[in-house]
């Protein structure tokens, strides 16, 4: 079982609830080729591939123009830069202003690590209208996602039985049972993928967004990270710092943190998140649904989930709402405030035995579709995580550490902990124990934290910025709920943000908007 909180759930929009290329390789004529000199071909979107999640091409701009999308030739093998290369699949949106206030290319990273850009952007677009004023906005697939040499690991009726096994053995049969769904998973994806397996690391896509920087014709890189984003953002400052130009990080990940402690953290940062949830529920003027306190309500989500191990119940047709699904549904909703209502909805269907809601929430993190077929997200996110982490942990270390991560959690914290294994049986050696971003001498970036944020917990962001450096990060605090802070659409981040990227305008450090 992958560790399903680290996934940037950016695409969850309130239909998606409910709904939800193979690898390029040029032949030896493109050795010599100076993939810097090479002209996109830029023309409409065309759907989005299964890999991508699926549905339909993205819809026309606001001002009537379209979406474009491209294909960039990149090293398969950046160690051999005049190789063998792959697609990295582009999407842009041309500046709406005059050309002659055009800054350049705003690049964006939605997070994951397995996140397609290229379905993504469209679907947010409107909420960076201001800043394509400016710039034309720009995202990517990053290498091994969607449409850029994707990673392919088990076919969709594998992964149905896959996100349906019981992700927090209670005893030996499980534990094993668990473990080699894990060791099958991961042989799959060595089999079908073993190429490009070790050519997904950060410091691989941060080597290609550099690539992606000269391509669009731009001197320094502009760029909006989040989640997941806020690493690679970082991993690129380290790289090239001073290629660095106005750059934002939201929603941050902590750079000094390994995988266990990253795990950790979520754990803090997703009961924060439910208790949030619980204490605004019972505060409002009517009555609360699920209880009558903050306690109550986590009480009777736990006496659910529990309810769950031992019999399950109808999710949406022909599977069943067991408890790792019920608790990754339970996880996605709590990404962000707006949709908490249906996680209280599903809750009240749960209670009454139909777990379809919170199924459908649970398949919107997993990357399904209303046709069951699913997106390579969770293929990409672990074959990232684990081609960039050195760790390795065994069962005995997890069973080990499950009390600390009960106390973090008592309901996320056997999930969190079990998804350390993900990894373990990985086929290729992770690259560190955490990323390096320091960047002296790089450009200031914003770097914004959300105090209520569950995936990315605001400690993050100071640690962000003390390791990129004296003079880089620039902090910002947003006192808000859910997982980043500019599309919360609070004015004062978003003007802070603005500011910065559309007139160089740093705002001071420590600013809090609340």
């Amino acid at each position: 079982m992958p560790n399903p909180f680290r996934l940037r759930a950016a695409a969850l929009t309130a239909t998606a609830l409910l709904l939800s290329a193979a690898l390029t390789a040029c032949g030896d004529d493109t050795k010599d080729e100076d993939l810097t000199d090479q002209k996109l071909s830029w023309k409409d979107c065309p759907a989005p591939s299964q890999a991508e999640g699926g549905g339909n091409a993205p819809s026309a701009l606001p001002n009537g123009g379209q979406w474009q999308c491209a294909t960039m030739k990149a090293p398969l093998d950046w160690a051999k830069p005049k190789g063998d290369t792959i697609g990295i699949a582009l999407i842009r949106a041309r500046t709406s202003g005059p050309q002659n206030r055009r800054i350049g290319s705003l690049l964006f990273n939605f997070g994951g690590p397995g996140g397609s850009g290229v379905t993504t952007l469209p679907a947010f677009g409107q909420d960076y209208a201001t800043l394509r004023t400016r710039f034309d906005l720009v995202s990517f697939d990053p290498r091994g996602v969607g449409r850029s040499a994707p990673v392919k690991c088990e076919n969709d009726e594998q992964l149905d039985a896959y996100f349906q096994q019981d992700a927090t053995p209670d005893d030996s049969a499980e534990r094993t049972t668990y473990l080699d769904n894990t060791k099958d998973f991961n042989a799959a994806c060595e089999h079908n993928s073993k190429r490009v397996l070790p050519h997904v690391r950060t410091t691989d896509a941060a080597r290609d967004m550099d690539l992606m920087r000269q391509v669009l014709g731009d001197a320094k890189l502009y760029y909006f990270g989040i989640s997941y984003g806020t690493e690679l953002g970082g991993v690129y400052a380290h790289l090239f710092p001073r290629r660095v130009g106005r750059a934002v990080f939201d929603a941050v990940v902590d750079p000094t943190q390994n995988a266990e402690q990253g795990a950790l953290g979520q754990a803090k940062g997703f009961q924060l998140a439910l208790d949030n949830f619980a204490k605004d529920c019972t505060s409002k003027t009517e009555d609360c649904p699920l209880g009558d306190t903050p306690q109550a309500v986590k009480d009777r989500i736990a006496k659910l989930l529990r309810d769950l191990d031992r019999k399950p119940i109808p999710g949406i047709f022909p599977r069943q709402l067991t408890q790792t699904a019920a608790t990754n549904g339970i996880a996605q909703a709590l990404y962000s405030k707006d949709f908490w209502e249906y996680l209280t909805e599903g809750l009240q269907e749960a209670y009454s035995g139909n777990g379809r809601i919170l199924m459908a929430l649970s398949d919107s993190m997993n990357g399904r579709n209303e046709n069951g077929e699913y997106s390579n997200i969770t293929a990409a996110n672990i074959s990232i995580n684990c081609a960039d982490d050195k760790a390795r942990y065994t069962a005995d270390y997890v069973q080990k550490e499950l009390p600390a991560f009960r106390a973090a959690s008592p309901l996320f914290g056997d999930f969190l902990a079990w998804g350390m294994v993900s990894c373990t049986d990985w086929a290729v050696p992770g690259a560190a124990d955490h990323p390096d971003v320091s960047a002296p001498g790089a450009a200031p970036i914003l770097v914004v934290g959300n105090t209520g944020d569950p995936a990315t917990p605001y400690e993050g962001a100071r640690k962000m910025v003390d390791a990129l450096g004296k003079g880089v990060g620039v902090e910002l605090t947003y006192k808000g709920q859910g997982h980043g802070a500019y599309d919360s659409k609070n004015k004062c981040v978003q003007s802070a943000v603005n500011g910065y990227l559309l007139d160089g305008k740093v705002p001071p450090a420590g600013t809090v908007c609340s």
